[in-house]
Formats: structure tokens, C-alpha cells, sequence
């Protein structure tokens, strides 16, 4: 464990992937054994995470706003994480904390680049809201979309994002596959399938592994 700790301090790491794959309880679980091992933690959800965050990230899930235009949803993330960078995750890092973050950029570059947006406007946008607040190491839970949705509960119960279609969230995972083969040094993806303890030991087990990139 301690050489797990000594690799995350101030370090900032993202957990991501398709809806229903886990992220939640597995950044919390992540969080919960790097603070046993002594390890500085904070935790951020992305968006979300700032009390102006939370208000935009409201306005994001919100089913009542299913015209809402994809340029319109791309800035409205950026807006959510820029206040998350600036107010939580540079303070943090800067301190020697280690960030763990229930979704990031690549996240938008996912959702968005479904919904027909370039990866390149993303990223730009991305440079402008975090400036260079980007993470150390995105883990990719996988797993088939259709999975996942199921996952998510009842089709009544889905935010807007995941009610978007198995067609949209089949592309959502493609493209989250596309940027680890992309930037491997910064990306690793593991099976999210099985139980929550065998997750949690892949999730481990890939960052232990993992090597900076210099």
C-alpha cells in the first residue's frame, strides 16, 4: 500500500466510463483504501463538485431539457469544470493531496464526440476551461453499453444523458476505447463486468501498474 501512496500523492486521477459501469462506488471504494494506506484524498464528481457546479450539473440532467443543443452541452460542462479546477482539484494537488474524479474531459470527449462534436473542439475547449489541470492517469471501466443501461435502472429513472439511445451509448463506448488507444500512458481500461470486489481489485491492479509518462 505504501507504494501505491507514494505514487498518487498529488497526483489527479479520473475514473470514467460508459453509464452503469461503476464509477461511483468505485472511486469511493478507490478513496476509502488509499486513506486507509495514509494517503491525502479528495474526491470530486465531474460535473458537479462546486456549489455553482452542482447547479449547472442540475440543469445538464435534467430530462425537461431533452432540445438542449450538443454546443450548448459541451459548454456547459467546460463552465461546471473550470469552477471544479479552480476552486477544488489545483488547491488539492498543490497541498500533495491525491485527486480521485468520478468523470473528467474524457467524459465530453465521449458524450459530446457521440452527439457529433470533434474531438479537437473538445480538447480546445477543454485547454480553455482547465487550462493545465489535466489528469495523471483515466481509468476506463468497460462494459457493452446495453449492460450498462440496464445497470442504470428502469428507462424511466435515466437522466438525460443516458436516455439517449443504445445507438448514442454504443458510440459513447467506442470512443472512450478510442482515446486509451490514443494516449496509453495516460489511460488504462479495465473489465467492469463481475462484482464489486473483483472490479475493485482490476481498478487496483491497473493502478499499481501503471507507469508515469516522463
Amino acid at each position: 500500500m505504501g507504494k501505491l501512496s507514494d505514487k498518487l500523492a498529488g497526483r489527479f486521477v479520473v475514473i470514467d466510463g460508459p453509464d452503469g459501469a461503476g464509477k461511483s462506488t468505485q472511486v469511493a471504494l478507490l478513496a476509502e483504501h488509499l486513506r486507509a494506506g495514509g494517503l491525502d484524498v479528495t474526491l470530486v464528481r465531474d460535473p458537479g463538485g462546486t456549489a455553482i457546479g452542482d447547479r449547472i450539473r442540475q440543469i445538464l440532467l435534467d430530462r425537461a431539457h431533452g432540445e438542449m443543443d450538443v454546443a450548448c452541452e459541451l459548454m456547459l460542462y467546460m463552465a461546471s469544470r473550470a469552477q471544479l479546477a479552480a476552486e477544488v482539484i489545483r488547491p488539492a494537488l498543490a497541498a500533495g493531496n491525491c485527486v480521485l474524479s468520478d468523470r473528467y474531459i474524457s467524459s465530453t470527449v465521449a458524450y459530446q464526440g457521440a452527439g457529433g462534436v470533434d474531438v479537437e473542439s473538445v480538447m480546445q475547449a477543454g485547454q480553455i476551461a482547465v487550462g493545465r489541470t489535466w489528469p495523471d492517469l483515466t481509468v476506463i471501466l468497460d462494459l457493452p453499453s446495453d449492460t450498462g443501461l440496464t445497470r442504470a435502472g428502469r428507462a424511466d429513472e435515466h437522466d438525460r444523458m443516458e436516455a439517449k439511445g443504445s445507438d448514442f451509448h454504443r458510440r459513447v463506448r467506442e470512443i472512450f476505447l478510442e482515446q486509451a488507444r490514443r494516449e496509453p500512458g495516460r489511460f488504462a481500461v479495465i473489465d467492469a463486468s463481475g462484482s464489486i470486489e473483483e472490479v475493485s481489485a482490476r481498478l487496483e491492479m491497473a493502478i499499481e501498474n501503471w507507469t508515469r509518462p516522463q
